[in-house]
């Protein structure tokens, strides 16, 4: 198993020069650094463990002007080496380093006591009694402490046991299987182009695989990998590598951008966490506070959103939204530190609850439902992993369910799903399954894998009825409606595909029924008025008499003392039955009548090749105002194509 081991502590208390000591190798690779004697800049070493493998090392920067630096090279440790010098013991950085690794989840780990050799027993005694009350209370409190000199070597086999020792002893981390990768470094080297370094923190990814880099999802290929100076196949979880990358230059690339698989990560400007303030903080977390905020090797400007509260005082815990200036990306479960940006300093930290969040508004009745269910799913999530079994199944279908109802009408894809539960493939599909066959979730789209709640998919079953029912009552003269009508209000940025779900579910149930090209309510039926009745007899007659020659419309309905909008639906209703046809606006033939000319217009073409005006005359007799409207109806219902002035039969 892959582990790397981070260095923490204050700046000058001897990290590089431990590392050095202990690897042979200098992470101080800057000119910067070596004429400044300080480290500015992520360093890495690595150690060979017993079997072949190789421990990689991070060396952060102490300077607190580089804390963000430090955070983005503990994103990816899995057990952190505290380093204090003797000389000074406990300082600002120490402290703050220390704090940092807590909030990333970095619970193993042990004590460098550094520069023995510059003092005397007495005084390192007494270093070693305050470090210890330092250390009470956090995830060190039990840990070794190791008195080392860098200079004298003193120490150093004692340390470097241990190291490789704890490395074999770490426990294999809850990972998922989305591959991602943090630039922490983007460089040119000559021969190969653009390369990036980073530690793997979740999945795997083989040379040559297609990838991109995330929030921009900028695409690329892994043309060549490489783990400390050796060329590899496949680089996976916990290790430290760098990527020959095909297709892209150094320039578009910044640290920050995680490297992944293109269509597994979603980008977003708002996430939801469970959001701890600093016991140690100098002051209350306040509403809308202005922050840094540091996510893998990515610092991004942002703002806190309480949604029970107006401030997180220290030492409390609470949901949270973080609003950010640039699109972040994420998946369920991440830890992220969040510094002060007067005066700089870490005061929270978080665990990331939902990286593609609900709308969340404070006037909608369903927020205490939403907040408590966002509140639940840390605890299924640790139930899901706890757990085995049947039971385990069981927790993972809550987690997903619990996912599904939090995201509503739009329900989610698998790959979504992977991002939002941390689930891997095999334990997603497993709660799907299980989900699916207790009928609380149905994939609605089988192609792109997309589920949606069962809850959810019946409010929307249930919109489409409402919709129905509306349109009966405005319109009660339209035996069906159109699929576009019956959308319009209930299905507003739904996929097309989910829409022709639910509507072929609501059909397949009996609760709507197929009229024509349209649909209906199964107990709706077309019923006249007593005055409406009347006004269709009148219509339909006047337009049999009339015979080739219909009436304007709005002359026949100023003459029966009716208005157009009187009319409008009556005469609607004689079309959908097929007494009247509408051959333009203002203009309805009897359908018998229409049906004659139509026959003869047939004939007419048995023994000629085109028909135009003067040729309908001949059939007809008529006017120019009815030939033009007669020969315009004709092209718009196909029967005739009109080339020039000339009309060919298209065999309708």
């Amino acid at each position: 198993m892959a582990v790397v081991l981070g260095t923490a502590g204050h700046i000058d208390h001897g990290k590089t020069s431990l590392v050095r000591a202990l690897t042979g190798m200098d992470c101080d690779r800057l000119d910067e650094e070596k004429r400044r004697g300080i480290t500015i800049e992520l360093g890495f070493a690595w150690l060979d463990l017993p079997g072949g493998e190789r421990l990689g090392i991070v060396d952060v920067p102490g300077h607190e002007r580089f804390v963000k630096n430090m955070v983005a090279g503990a994103a990816g440790v899995d057990f952190v080496m505290l380093v204090i010098a003797a000389d000074e013991g406990v300082m600002p950085q120490t402290r703050e380093h220390l704090e940092i690794c807590s909030l990333l989840g970095i619970n193993s780990g042990f004590v460098a006591l550094t520069k023995i050799d510059m003092v005397d027993p007495e005084w390192l005694a007494l270093v070693e009694e305050d470090i210890r009350r330092f250390l009470e209370g956090t995830f060190l409190e039990s840990a070794p402490l190791f008195p080392v000199s860098s200079a004298t070597g003193l120490g150093l086999d004692a340390l470097r046991a241990h190291i490789l020792q704890n490395a074999a002893a770490q426990p294999a981390r809850r990972r998922s299987d989305i591959f991602r990768l943090p630039v922490d470094r983007v460089f040119s080297m000559k021969g190969h182009g653009t390369v990036i370094t980073g530690t793997v923190i979740s999945g795997a990814l083989n040379s040559g695989a297609e990838i991109c880099f995330m929030p921009p999802a900028l695409p690329g290929r892994a043309r060549g990998m490489q783990r400390h100076g050796t060329s590899v196949d496949k680089v996976s979880a916990g290790q430290r590598c760098a990527v020959n990358v095909q297709g892209l230059d150094v320039p578009e690339i910044e640290r920050g951008f995680v490297l992944a698989r293109p269509g597994e990560l979603f980008p977003s400007k708002r996430w939801l966490l469970r959001l701890t303030c600093l016991a140690s903080a100098p002051r209350p977390l306040r509403q809308r506070a202005e922050i840094h905020f540091h996510h893998g090797a990515r610092e991004c400007a942002a703002r806190v959103v309480f949604w029970a509260r107006d401030r997180l005082t220290p030492g409390e815990t609470a949901l949270a939204e973080v609003r950010f200036a640039e699109e972040m990306v994420g998946i369920f479960g991440d830890h992220c530190v969040l510094r002060a940006c007067a005066p700089l300093r870490t005061v929270a930290g978080g665990v990331l609850i939902s990286p593609l969040p609900p709308e969340l508004r404070r006037k909608d009745p369903e927020l205490p439902d939403k907040l408590r269910l966002l509140e639940q799913l840390p605890s299924l999530s640790d139930h899901a992993a706890t757990t085995g079994g049947r039971q385990r199944d069981e927790s993972r279908a809550a987690l997903i369910g619990a996912v599904l109802a939090l995201r509503g009408a739009g329900g989610a894809s698998r790959a979504q799903l992977k991002a939002l539960t941390g689930l891997g493939a095999s334990a997603l599909d497993a709660g799907l399954s299980l989900l699916s066959g207790k009928g609380e979730a149905l994939c609605w789209d089988k192609e792109n894998h997309c589920w949606i709640s069962k809850a959810a998919f019946d409010r929307l079953l249930a919109g489409a009825l409402a919709r129905a029912a509306e349109l009966h009552c405005k319109e009660p003269l339209k035996p069906a409606f159109s699929r576009n009508a019956l959308l319009a209000a209930w299905s507003k940025n739904l996929p097309p595909r989910l829409i022709q779900k639910v509507l072929d579910a609501a059909v397949k149930a009996g609760r709507l029924a197929v009229a024509g090209e349209g649909l209906r309510l199964p107990g709706h039926t077309v019923t006249l008025a007593a005055d409406q009745a009347g006004l269709r007899q009148k219509l339909l007659e006047a337009h049999q008499r009339a015979g080739l020659t219909p009436p304007n419309a709005r002359d026949l309905l100023e003459e029966l003392g009716c208005t157009v909008k009187e009319a409008a639906p009556v005469l609607r209703l004689l079309c959908e039955q097929g007494a009247l046809v509408k051959v333009k606006d203002g203009l309805y033939y009897d359908a018998a009548t229409l049906g004659a000319i139509l026959e003869q217009v047939r004939q007419w073409f048995g023994s000629h090749e085109n028909l135009d005006v003067g040729g309908l005359k001949e059939i007809l007799g008529l006017s120019r105002k009815y030939l033009i409207a007669l020969l315009e109806y004709m092209d718009n219902e196909r029967i005739t194509v009109r080339v020039g002035d000339q009309r060919r039969f298209r065999g309708r």
